[in-house]
């Protein structure tokens, strides 16, 4: 009925309103919330741990023993990069920077399995957090230096490692460590 009495008072025929709604919805394109993954660039590297660096990570238990060994290793991989990213060797260097990425996540992630709320654990989520800002600025001399095939990957880790430390420090204003007055 509202078709027919805007077919009456435009004089539009239903052809033409049908060939309407056809190219609106063919040329219907969606915004998509996701930045794209840019052409020509390098492929990020794998993150995974290495044999040695996992055995070294399971072997520790003890949550402050634990968070050292990983700072340490994560050190030596920024290290490695930094002077693989002076020699020019862009493949060996993403590599080391997988490795820092693979053991930033799971120092991160064991740190969470073994929140229990103690100050032990916040001590070493603040640790943690201290450590990774001093990273950034590290990793974005890397990025500086790069030519632009390469950038885009370190720029995501720059990310990453934001995002690490904001996971990091989230636990130390829980409501558990400062109760809310209600």
């Amino acid at each position: 009925m509202i078709k027919n009495s805007f077919v009456r008072q435009f004089g539009v025929n239903k052809v033409t309103l049908l060939t309407f709604y056809f190219l609106l919805f063919t040329f219907y394109f969606p915004a998509y919330g996701q930045e794209e993954y840019p052409k020509n660039v390098a492929a990020p590297p794998i993150k995974a741990l290495t044999k040695d660096d996992k055995t070294l990570l399971e072997a520790e238990k003890d949550v402050k023993k634990r968070l050292v060994l990983a700072v340490q290793l994560m050190e030596s991989r920024l290290t490695n990069a930094e002077a693989l990213s002076a020699e020019e060797d862009y493949a060996e260097m993403f590599k080391e920077m997988g490795f820092f990425h693979a053991i930033m996540d799971n120092t991160l992630n064991f740190l969470e399995r073994n929140n229990i709320g103690s100050s032990k654990i916040l001590n070493s989520y603040k640790r943690f957090e201290m450590k990774l800002r001093s990273f950034i600025g590290r990793i974005e001399i890397i990025r500086r230096e790069l030519p632009p095939r390469y950038e885009y990957y370190v720029r995501t880790l720059v990310k990453a490692v934001r995002d690490a430390r904001s996971r990091a420090v989230a636990p130390l204003f829980d409501d558990s460590v400062v109760p809310s007055q209600t």
